[in-house]
């Protein structure tokens, strides 16, 4: 029988460990990238399903005529700041178009002054967003994120409860850039104030 090499034993250990030490990074990271994938795409269904939610909000919506600068402008879907829906609402919108205007994104950096918007997205991540609606004037559809953006002065929001994503109306708001929601979109909203 072979003695037992101390030395040798203690290479073998340590090399065993050092696999293991190994082998549980690789997983650790790994399981941390599936977790981030799996939230990015969460996060990526979640812009998908607004950016469905942005278009039925316009075909449920009535602008004045003198929301169009000609006949043939386009019905612009302004974005402010951070573009969140990552491609999906351009995607969703190709072809369409309201009122025989054809529908397109115009994105606008902070700071700048939207134009010719008949609807302006306002992400959760932009600030002050009172005094970006405070600017715009008739005839412009306001849709933003989370409880604030109605107190802001904003006509729709975005709230995620239960998982799901569901929206609030501020119909004053709405009535006072004189655009008329449907009584359709009305009844599916989760609260309406008045």
């Amino acid at each position: 029988m072979d003695p037992v090499n101390p030395y040798r034993l203690h290479r073998r250990q340590h090399g065993a460990s050092r696999v293991l030490r190994r082998s549980i990074l690789v997983l650790c990271c790994i399981t941390g990238l599936f977790y981030q994938a799996s939230a990015a795409d969460e996060q990526s269904l979640e812009y998908q399903v607004k950016a469905a939610f942005v278009l039925n909000f316009t075909k449920f919506t009535e602008w004045p005529s003198s929301a169009f600068p000609a006949v043939d402008s386009p019905f612009l879907i302004c974005i402010l700041g951070m573009d969140p829906f990552g491609g999906s609402l351009e995607q969703i919108i190709q072809g369409e178009a309201i009122g025989g205007h054809r529908m397109a994104i115009q994105r606008i950096n902070r700071g700048s002054r939207p134009q010719g918007c008949q609807v302006l997205f306002a992400g959760q991540a932009e600030k002050d967003t009172r005094m970006a609606l405070a600017d715009l004037g008739a005839g412009v559809l306001t849709i933003g994120e989370g409880d604030s953006f109605l107190q802001d002065g904003g006509m729709i929001s975005f709230i995620i409860e239960n998982r799901r994503t569901r929206f609030d109306i501020n119909l004053k708001a709405a009535e006072s850039a004189g655009l008329k929601l449907s009584s359709r979109l009305l009844s599916v909203a989760r609260t309406v104030k008045p």
